[in-house]
């Protein structure tokens, strides 16, 4: 059973009344970049239990009625089709899903602006989609020397050449389907076109990750640390923070990097730099609602394994450099745990060599480890599945619960006219057969019954699945790792 070790509904109220207090300091409008995932914040959700995936979403509709959401995308991810990993969709398309849920929520999107816009024929197209539904679109353009040529970009010839984005609320969240969107060059470039207006703006940053309040080798620190790694990104003290309050904060490298020339900016465009480090900028309250560190201590543990698993397949597939998985293995080692933690790993390996053949394992929420083979009839996630649906269910395990009148037709299509080398039954295809065998089978529904029950369980395979499950697998909500090798 997972420990709860986040306190949700404090931080819904902490984090709003916060970013109500920063808005106020700057006199009635702000832009607060919005970093990470708005709306499904996974990683959050798996390192901070408790934590609900759309929180952050959730904190804002307390400030609704002040709240103006603006979406960058860069022009240069359009046309080269770049896809969110996590979702495995393109970012228009989800920048598209984006508008969808926030509108959905009762959220104002008033605008999308395409930054390093240069004409390119796939943003164009995208443009007239969005101006279809009804959303004004501006264009920001690559400046020459950023972001170090100070002078020219806080020029009319740099920022000045921008789109101003009309905005009509206090609050204006920029958010994006991923990182290089442009997100802070979208707040700077409009703090410069109100300033020219006379108009008092401010910004501010919200960045769940690194939690700043949290020591620097915090196990959940260093699970951010780990979703980074292919980056580059890695978490530092606060040089800034430290000089100025003699206070001991943790931000990462490429904010502190940057601090330097965001002061100059801010120099350049308010005359003043309304901070005195990286840390002030953010406003993330994440770090106060803990409350039961020891439990977000074992689950960032677990992310980190899961990750180092992650990227062994990955090097696998050379989807990633060799560098990649000696880090992990370096943070595992920081953080004291080992592959031997991840209990379905011992599980799944156990019933791989007891069959001869790829097997997997699930850890139910109860702590229940259950197992599936490699049949004739189903693939060895196929056979987990139903195992757990029948498990979580207390159905007896040799109960079958799809019938062979089910079962024969789709192992005759796949074989007989799909071009398919064996029957077996991929999990979305077992997914489909459970759902036909439950109009007519009270255990098969009582089966399908079961589905949500297996949001947040662990899943190893001994092999590299296929894409179809892995993609159930994420859809139904498990944590999945796989052995970094292919079924023979």
């Amino acid at each position: 059973m997972v420990k709860m070790g986040f306190d949700n509904d404090k931080y819904l109220q902490m984090q709003s009344a916060h970013i109500r207090d920063r808005l106020a300091q700057f006199g009635g409008k702000l832009y607060l970049e919005f970093g990470g995932k708005l709306y499904d914040d996974y990683h959050a959700s798996r390192v901070l239990p408790g934590f609900q995936p759309d929180s952050k979403l959730r904190m804002l509709l307390q400030l609704k009625d002040q709240v103006e959401m603006v979406i960058a995308i860069n022009a240069a991810d359009i046309e080269k089709n770049k896809v969110r990993g996590d979702l495995g969709i393109t970012y228009d398309r989800d920048v598209i899903r984006l508008i969808d849920i926030f509108r959905g929520f009762g959220l104002y999107v008033s605008s999308v602006v395409l930054t390093r816009y240069n004409g390119q024929p796939q943003a164009k197209a995208f443009q007239s989609r969005l101006e279809s539904l009804g959303l004004k679109v501006y264009h920001h353009y690559a400046i020459e020397g950023y972001p170090y040529n100070i002078a020219g970009i806080v020029s009319d010839e740099g920022y000045g050449k921008n789109d101003y984005i009309e905005t009509t609320r206090e609050l204006v969240v920029v958010t994006a389907p991923g990182p290089g969107s442009g997100k802070l060059a979208t707040c700077m470039s409009q703090l410069y076109h109100e300033h020219k207006r006379g108009i008092q703006a401010g910004y501010a940053k919200f960045e769940t990750f690194p939690v700043w309040n949290l020591p620097l080798n915090h196990p959940v620190n260093l699970a951010y640390e780990s979703a980074t790694v292919d980056l580059n990104d890695v978490n530092m003290i606060d040089p800034f923070h430290l000089e100025a309050y003699g206070t001991t904060t943790v931000n990462y490298n490429r904010d502190v990097e940057a601090f330097p020339v965001l002061v100059a900016m801010f120099e350049k465009i308010l005359g003043h730099c309304p901070y005195k480090s990286p840390t002030d900028m953010g406003v993330n309250m994440v770090g106060n609602c803990i409350v039961d560190d020891e439990a977000c201590r074992q689950a960032s543990g677990q992310e980190i394994i899961r990750r180092y698993y992650n990227a062994l397949c990955e090097q696998k597939k050379g989807k990633i450099s060799d560098e990649v998985v000696p880090k992990l293995e370096l943070l595992m080692k920081k953080v004291g745990v080992s592959v031997a933690d991840r209990k379905v790993v011992a599980a799944a390996l156990a019933r791989e060599e007891e069959t001869g053949a790829p097997a997997a394992a699930m850890e139910l929420p109860d702590g229940r480890i259950v197992t599936g083979k490699t049949s004739a009839l189903l693939g060895a996630s196929s056979a987990l599945l139903l195992n757990a649906l029948k498990a979580l269910g207390g159905m007896n395990d040799r109960l079958h619960l799809i019938s062979p009148v089910v079962l024969d037709p789709i192992q005759h299509l796949k074989v007989g006219h799909l071009g398919n080398r064996n029957p077996r039954l991929h999990t979305d295809e077992t997914l489909i057969a459970l759902s036909i065998s439950a109009a007519t089978n009270p255990t098969a529904e009582l089966a399908m019954e079961q589905l949500s029950g297996l949001r947040g369980c662990e899943v190893h395979s001994t092999v590299i699945l296929s894409p179809v499950d892995e993609k159930t697998f994420k859809r139904l909500g498990v944590n999945l790792t796989c052995e970094p090798k292919y079924k023979g």
